[in-house]
């Protein structure tokens, strides 16, 4: 049952600079028994260094899947957790590993079908704003303030030993549960039975474009602020966890005040 969950759950390296840091990350997966690997333009692959340094990876290497954009890697994931280093001017619903290993979980409960990517950055800088709005939550793995740095394949091992250890439960020692941890536990099993699909990165994309057109529209964006009234529609959006269903509705919504505007102004 663990390996079908595990199945689902992509791991995506954006702009990988050094073919190394692909074979290494390649390995860790394996170690921790996840096999989908997704690159966004990586710089240099194939390599016989990846290949060298994912040792006996070599297998997660040869079905990685290549992409030009990372919304062609995420398409279809009904959860996107974007790895983050930087304090951002608006704030994100930021979890450490084992937070977000948990939401991982508690998805794969939700909607076993439905894939979910965990997006790691450029070993230089990270994820851009526009790429980490593109992903529900964000993680952050807390490391020693005086020396931070992670390399790219440590963070994928980080990352993905807290998956196995935590969809592997009963390897976990029992530990007291927290309020939070029980209203996780309740929202979980009100979804279980969720009549709609949750809506896609592509589906929400599709959303947002509309929604900011609508609202240049009515004149409630100002152009000093749009890009920063955007990012807390997306957050509460992403922090809203629409079906299909709820997104059609929106769209619905918004094409009507689209039409009422265009009465106003012809």
């Amino acid at each position: 049952m663990s390996s079908a969950l595990f199945s689902q759950i992509r791991i995506v390296l954006v702009n990988t600079t050094h073919p190394g840091n692909i074979g290494a990350a390649a390995r860790a997966m394996k170690n921790m028994g996840l096999a989908q690997l997704v690159l966004v333009e990586p710089k240099q692959f194939p390599d016989e260094e990846a290949v060298w340094r994912a040792g006996h990876a070599d297998d997660v290497l040869e079905q990685a899947l290549c992409c030009q954009s990372l919304s062609e890697a995420i398409d279809g994931c009904a959860l996107v957790i974007g790895t983050s280093a930087r304090e951002r001017k608006i704030p994100w619903p930021l979890m450490n590993p084992r937070e977000a290993a948990a939401q991982v979980q508690q998805q794969l409960v939700n909607a076993p079908k439905q894939p979910i990517a965990l997006v790691f950055g450029r070993e230089d800088r990270g994820l851009t704003n526009d790429e980490l709005h593109q992903c529900h939550l964000h993680l952050n793995i807390p490391t020693n303030p005086e020396y931070s740095s992670l390399n790219l394949a440590a963070a994928v091992q980080v990352v993905c030993y807290e998956l196995r250890m935590t969809i592997l439960g009963d390897q976990l020692p029992t530990v007291s549960q927290s309020s939070s941890e029980l209203e996780q536990a309740a929202l979980a099993a009100s979804m279980r039975d969720w009549d709609v699909p949750i809506a896609g990165p592509a589906m929400l994309e599709h959303f947002y474009q509309h929604l900011e057109q609508s609202l240049i529209a009515i004149e409630f964006l100002e152009p000093n602020a749009q890009r920063q009234v955007m990012t807390r529609f997306r957050r509460l959006f992403h922090r809203a966890r629409m079906d299909e269903m709820e997104v059609q509705m929106c769209r619905g919504m918004l094409k009507r005040i689209d039409q009422l505007v265009q009465k106003i102004n012809p």
